[in-house]
């Protein structure tokens, strides 16, 4: 999970700025970019559709921006990225292809939410073949790692502070699966009319010649500029000349290029052989001399993506796919629509009193199994086929009382079964959909540049169970089948998913980074555009919620401060956020009845759409 996250403000109190997740709530005006074909204005948010007891409590209205087309749309979270995948579609390449060189961008450009030292997932829809697939580009934990490696040997409980090798620097790194990943989207995907080298060379342009630095990235440079000061390669690339770079100055990483470079004129072969994987493993046990290394140049070699089956689940005449373990995105997403499903939410009214608490009782319940059971199947038995059986969901929902809220300490996960990052989401004119959420785990992820590849590695063992009692970084307790051991991928909560409609025909693909706030976010964006049939700008722009079991308090966005009070009543311990935080910042593309593509960015974030 990649976020521009600050833990000196608690696991959901999020920055101004966030890469797996939060960012200021922007108030986006109509931008016109030369061309046409970027964000054609900011369009604004309709009204929502609900009863009495709906948008009067609380949906405010922010300008989302839109981007419409007949033939491709395209969301990310910076316009730079979504303009060269709408290029390469242009010029006849599919949206696989687009995928590729718009990740390699939004790699380059935003390095605090991602980056080729980070992993991520896919989630597609193949038109021709008519069928769904998921792609796993996780990180892997190196063979050093074991069990205790994040313990301190003299107090047996987890190595203190946020610079610690459990947050930051190389030891808290996975090896890389990025680049594996998108190599494997587009040998086995791709259109072949355009070739791997020529989709990598934005990304190239943009880390020769630079990009102009956005001010939430300036903000994370400056928020850790103590970290980054200990690795000369870091210093070097985000403090140029010892100074924070500020807001539209220019940044260059000429060693970033030459490696991308290299993975353009080699594959993926490019980055886990040869120069590029000798200087990360270099660089990185260079700081552990005296101690057991990092990584071994076979880690990077024997790096291999996954295949795994995707989840599926209905919701009100719909069909839901998304990402399985060991993201714990999909299932917990279908785990609490199934929850929802017995509730008249509509009639109830969007963002209403009884519509927020039934939310957040089903984010209690899934959470406390999240917490208890998730983890990578190939190191643990998780129980998936289970948590997402509807039957499972009436028992849940069967315990949830209508009126007062549920005590977390009182939740046993599994009891009744007998996270900064960035996404996009494209939808191409062949029908093709993918949704792919990337990572580099926290803002700036290990803060740690490996040598003279220019490769900020991520940061993506802190999702790991440091210690069964201590929570990560997002405040999140996981079990102890989650500990790291050598070859396993963290648990995470990225969620990449596609929606179709009761035609079997794609409605929408959705996906966001926050934290272990993703799973809510997609699960209300997904229940805005079918239960309350909103617009796709304002299913994007509504105001948001989120709880997950521990810390047991409902978060509740700033639009809804007039549900606040009835909320506390009930017992829910509400924390209501300021107009400056928000939570997280999604991208979709919803293909509307007609056949037109809507592609949005969260008004939450600076991300402009593209369609054509």
């Amino acid at each position: 999970m990649a976020h521009d996250h600050d833990h000196s403000h608690g696991p959901l109190e999020p920055p101004a700025q966030a890469a797996e997740g939060n960012v200021v709530v922007a108030m986006l005006a109509g931008l016109l970019i030369a061309g046409g074909s970027l964000v054609l204005g900011a369009a604004k948010a309709q009204q929502p559709h609900g009863g009495a007891h709906g948008g009067g409590h609380g949906d405010h209205h922010v300008t989302a921006p839109v981007a419409r087309g007949r033939k491709a749309a395209i969301a990310t979270a910076a316009p730079e990225a979504s303009q060269a995948g709408l290029d390469v579609m242009s010029r006849g390449g599919n949206a696989f292809d687009a995928l590729v060189s718009s990740s390699f961008v939004v790699s380059v450009v935003r390095p605090q939410s991602t980056g080729i030292g980070g992993g991520g997932f896919v989630v597609y829809h193949d038109a021709a073949r008519q069928q769904e697939g998921a792609i796993d580009g996780r990180e892997v934990a190196p063979e050093t790692a074991h069990p205790d490696m994040f313990i301190d040997p003299r107090t047996g409980k987890l190595l203190e502070g946020r610079h610690s090798d459990y947050f930051r620097g190389p030891r808290s790194a996975g090896v890389p699966g990025l680049v594996a990943m998108l190599y494997e989207v587009y040998q086995t995907l791709g259109s072949k009319k355009i070739s791997w080298s020529e989709l990598l060379q934005p990304a190239i342009g943009y880390a020769r010649d630079g990009f102009k630095v956005t001010p939430g990235l300036s903000r994370q440079i400056k928020k850790y500029r103590e970290v980054l000061e200990r690795y000369p390669a870091s210093a070097a690339v985000f403090l140029p000349n010892g100074k924070v770079p500020q807001p539209g100055s220019t940044l260059r990483q000429p060693d970033l290029a030459k490696t991308l470079s290299e993975i353009a004129s080699k594959g993926a072969d490019g980055f886990y052989g040869g120069w590029v994987a000798r200087e990360i493993v270099d660089s990185a046990n260079a700081e552990f001399v005296e101690t057991t290394a990092v990584f071994s140049e076979a880690d990077f070699a024997n790096y291999q993506v996954g295949r795994p089956e995707v989840v599926r689940g209905s919701y009100r005449g719909h069909s839901v796919v998304s990402f399985p373990p060991p993201s714990s995105g999909g299932v917990h997403l279908i785990q609490m629509l199934n929850i929802l499903s017995g509730y008249d939410l509509a009639k109830l009214g969007h963002n209403s009193e009884q519509h927020v608490h039934y939310l957040a009782e089903a984010m209690r319940l899934a959470y406390a199994d999240r917490m208890e059971l998730l983890a990578d199947p190939a190191f643990a038995d998780v129980p998936t086929k289970k948590l997402i059986d509807p039957a499972y969901a009436d028992k849940l929902r069967a315990t949830i009382d209508s009126h007062q809220a549920g005590k977390s300490t009182q939740v046993q996960g599994g009891a009744l079964l007998g996270d900064d990052t960035t996404h996009i989401s494209i939808v191409d004119n062949q029908g093709n959909a993918v949704a792919s959420t990337q990572t580099i785990n926290t803002g700036l992820g290990s803060c740690f540049v490996a040598g003279k590849s220019g490769v900020l590695l991520n940061n993506e063992m802190n999702d790991f169970t440091g210690h069964p009692d201590a929570p990560n970084a997002f405040g999140a307790r996981q079990s102890a089948k989650n500990l790291p051991e050598k070859g396993k991928r963290p648990l995470s909560s990225m969620t990449p998913t596609l929606v179709f409609d009761a035609q079997n025909k794609v409605k929408a693909v959705v996906g966001t980074p926050g934290g272990t706030k993703i799973i809510t976010t997609v699960l209300q964006i997904v229940s805005n555009l079918i239960d309350f049939q909103h617009s796709p700008d304002h299913a994007m722009s509504a105001p948001r919620v989120h709880h997950q079991h521990l810390p047991d308090v409902l978060y509740l966005e700033s639009g809804l401060s007039g549900v606040r009070r009835g909320l506390a009543g009930r017992g829910h311990k509400v924390k209501l956020l300021s107009k400056e935080r928000a939570i997280c910042n999604a991208q979709i593309v919803v293909i509307e009845a007609g056949g037109e593509r809507v592609a949005v960015s969260d008004p939450r974030g600076t991300g402009k759409p593209a369609a054509e």
